[in-house]
């Protein structure tokens, strides 16, 4: 007789980290075939949190809530919001990819290249993974990224977004706060990949230890730091904070080199993600402890 799915928050925790130890999709694709992960930070957000309308009112109505993607996708399955839980995933950048990319000048090293695109694809079927489990349990799920209308939209605020962010799912679930270059910083730093499931499914909410989005950032935090200023080759970061186009344009240059580099299709860049002090862990002391203590920190003192 096959055993009942534990689907409680713990067992998704461990349906997610077997399935990084077992899956063959889980490498590289190197001479080595060495993992592409080898760790997973999970959180829960429930399908009613004022955040998501929160997102779409700032990013654009464009973007989705859990409820607008499910009810899209699994219409045969009615569900109101509260009904919801959206499960996240950071995968953190291993040591030995984080340490290559540190020596990047300008394009991205092999490993983090490979990470980008072969990384991801085991990050999509990891996805695929988690909603086919939920499904076979009798939990209508679905994966917003992989669903046929997700897309990036022009953005008059942002330059462009899209109709679902795995940063701020992350974020929602208690994972992450942003910092000056966008990316978000999480308890195993900002060098990272993200994931997200939306199901009809009641776990509890993952505590959100922060209270500003962007607590973990040394620079929004004291007015310290800006070292992933320098580390960007294409000048796409300022105190101003990030310059999407900038950074596509840059990315686009990046797979000639990569192909020419490392031959394969490829690409990327990461470079202020590594070298900085949010490489891999929470920078700010208070925040830090406050996520240790499983409570909200002091606000952070206004920037001068």
């Amino acid at each position: 007789m096959r055993k009942r799915a534990d689907l409680s928050a713990d067992g998704i925790r461990e349906l997610i980290r077997r399935f990084i130890a077992a899956s063959p999709q889980n490498t590289m694709k190197n001479e080595n075939e060495d993992p592409a992960w080898d760790d997973a930070l999970v959180g829960f957000a429930s399908g009613a949190d004022p955040i998501w309308q929160q997102y779409k009112e700032y990013v654009g109505p464009f973007h989705w809530t859990p409820w607008e993607v499910f009810s899209q996708h699994c219409p045969e399955t009615p569900a109101k919001a509260e009904e919801l839980t959206v499960i996240s995933w950071v995968l953190p950048q291993r040591e030995t990819v984080r340490r290559a990319n540190r020596r990047a000048k300008k394009y991205p090293a092999e490993e983090w290249a490979r990470i980008r695109v072969y990384g991801e694809e085991f990050n999509a079927a990891l996805r695929r993974h988690v909603a086919d489990r939920l499904r076979q349990a009798g939990h209508a799920a679905i994966a917003p990224m992989l669903v046929p209308n997700w897309t990036v939209v022009k953005s008059a605020r942002f330059s462009y977004a899209s109709s679902w962010s795995e940063r701020h799912a992350a974020h929602a679930a208690g994972l992450g706060t942003f910092g000056l270059c966008d990316g978000l910083i999480t308890a195993k730093g900002k060098a990272m990949r993200v994931g997200s499931v939306v199901a009809r499914i009641s776990i509890k909410p993952t505590l959100r230890p922060y209270s500003d989005h962007r607590a973990y950032c040394l620079y929004f935090a004291d007015g310290t730091c800006g070292k992933c200023i320098d580390r960007c080759p294409a000048h796409a970061i300022t105190k101003s904070g990030h310059d999407k186009e900038k950074c596509r344009r840059h990315l686009v240059r990046s797979r000639e080199y990569v192909k020419k580099t490392y031959r394969f299709e490829g690409y990327g860049c990461g470079l202020c993600q590594v070298g900085v002090p949010c490489e891999a862990g929470i920078p700010v002391k208070a925040a830090r402890e406050a996520l240790e203590q499983g409570k909200l920190p002091p606000p952070p003192p206004p920037l001068a």
